[in-house]
């Protein structure tokens, strides 16, 4: 009964040492998570390996697993950044990136866990800076976003070649200009409108005048033909069939033949 205690002993240290031996040893990783292992006795950070998936790993206890979140995730940015002409412009831009999976041993041992604030974020604000650079206030302010969101991309890709970080897209969501330029703009579309709307009217009624004067020439010109073709005999000739045309009607009367003025019929007795 005494040799118990002195067995007991040993025996606990031993089983809370396998305890955290076992702990130690147990790495869980989350879904859409990646483990980097870093190996303490073998080399430091494996970078000629796949990370460690999703699921359950045992590893040496004296080893260690640095855990990514490789799924795509975003980054907004609200950045003060000059036109061409020298003006500050307000940014407003999210953009989804994520962590190349092949490449995350690498990207943990040269960038570390804080890759977002030391390559991510200056990539994509200096790229930011490059491109609004290019436009003065009023193309940012029309039309101009679409071609930017694409520009920012593109600059940032190359900022971040071989620096095994993916950008999937960049999305502007607001451009602010100073006030009073954007009052100006504003001011400016909105004559350059009504200079449009007042040319179109101006057009319409030139198209309209037009209309009229072929429409008028066209009738002119068939009365010149019609006032042409109407001779003395074509204008006897009508009489003559108006006046048979009328003696055919029901009531009494007197045709004379060749006896009206320029010789056409005269109807007499018309009841």
């Amino acid at each position: 009964m005494e040799r118990l205690p002195k067995i007991a002993i040993p025996a606990f240290i031993v089983a809370v040492f396998l305890i955290i031996l076992i702990a130690k040893s147990a790495v869980t990783v989350e879904s859409g998570e990646a483990g980097v292992l870093y190996k303490t006795f073998g080399g430091g950070v494996v970078t000629d390996e796949p990370p460690l998936g999703e699921g359950f790993h045992v590893v040496a206890p004296w080893n260690e697993v640095f855990i990514y979140e490789v799924r795509q995730q975003s980054l907004d940015e609200k950045m003060q950044v000059l036109s061409s002409n020298g003006l500050e412009i307000k940014l407003d831009a999210s953009v989804w990136f994520q962590p190349e999976y092949s490449a995350l041993g690498k990207l943990h041992q040269e960038k570390g866990e804080a890759y977002i604030q030391r390559l991510l974020q200056p990539a994509v604000r200096s790229a930011a800076r490059a491109v609004v650079g290019r436009y003065n206030p009023e193309q940012l302010y029309a039309s101009k976003r679409e071609a930017i969101q694409k520009e920012i991309y593109e600059e940032t890709n190359i900022l971040l070649a071989e620096q095994y970080v993916q950008v999937n897209e960049v999305l502007v969501r607001d451009v602010s200009l100073p006030s009073t330029i954007k009052d100006a703009i504003e001011r400016k579309l909105r004559q350059e409108q009504e200079s449009l709307e007042y040319e179109f009217r101006l057009t319409k009624a030139e198209q309209e005048a037009e209309r009229q004067r072929i429409d008028a020439e066209g009738k002119a010109r068939a009365n010149r033909i019609l006032s042409e073709s109407l001779t003395d005999k074509v204008l006897q000739e009508k009489g003559i069939q108006a006046t048979l045309e009328l003696a055919k009607s029901g009531n009494a009367k007197t045709v004379i033949i060749g006896s009206g003025e320029n010789g056409l019929p005269l109807i007499l007795g018309d009841n």
